[in-house]
């Protein structure tokens, strides 16, 4: 029997380069000949909750779907990146009991720096109030206790994609490698 393939989280407060990273990562992993299904959560909310209100109860709802989602292609052969911030720490942890082949990626970008890039405008919302559950504005951002690797959030996205890939290497070596990623030629 095969096994699952990897799922990455790439996780970190809105704008902290979470987007960016994860454009970065395929790029390199398409090279290697591995399409990974990406798993973003601005997209999956247009289709799994069309009017979000982001309150708790909505949140741990779309998480738990955007995670069996997640399971369900790891489990047939499909390596997920998810580009999601999952603010609350208990989502992806619950990822990571679901996904043996997991990697939890934490962009560690000051609140300040994420405020000033802003690309889609919703910590300007938060600021005209406009919006109200922003993490690391009003709703709590909790990072990861012990994420499998930490990126700074300036960290040059090309360099972190290859720490990322150079991780996955190094997982693949110590056991056998998992789906869709197939053993570097050497």
């Amino acid at each position: 029997m095969a096994r699952d393939a990897v799922a990455v989280w790439i996780t970190g407060l809105p704008a902290s380069g979470k987007s960016t990273l994860t454009r970065a990562l395929c790029e390199q992993l398409k090279n290697r000949g591995i399409e990974p299904a990406v798993l973003e959560s601005d997209d999956l909310r247009k289709v799994m909750t069309p009017q979000p209100r982001y309150d708790e109860q909505e949140r741990d709802a779309f998480y738990r779907q955007m995670i069996f989602v997640g399971t369900l292609l790891t489990r047939h052969g499909v390596p997920v990146i998810f580009d999601a911030t999952a603010n609350r720490r208990k989502w992806r942890d619950e990822a990571r009991r679901a996904m043996p082949n997991f990697l939890e990626v934490f962009v560690n970008s000051p609140l300040e720096l994420c405020m000033a890039r802003d690309p889609k405008g919703i910590y300007r919302k938060a600021r005209r109030g406009e919006a109200s559950t922003v993490p690391g504005v009003h709703s709590a951002y909790e990072p990861p206790e012990h994420p499998d690797l930490t990126v700074d959030g300036t960290e040059d996205p090309v360099a972190a994609a290859r720490r990322i890939v150079e991780l996955m290497q190094q997982r693949e070596s110590a056991g056998s490698p998992p789906e869709g990623f197939p053993p570097q030629h050497r």
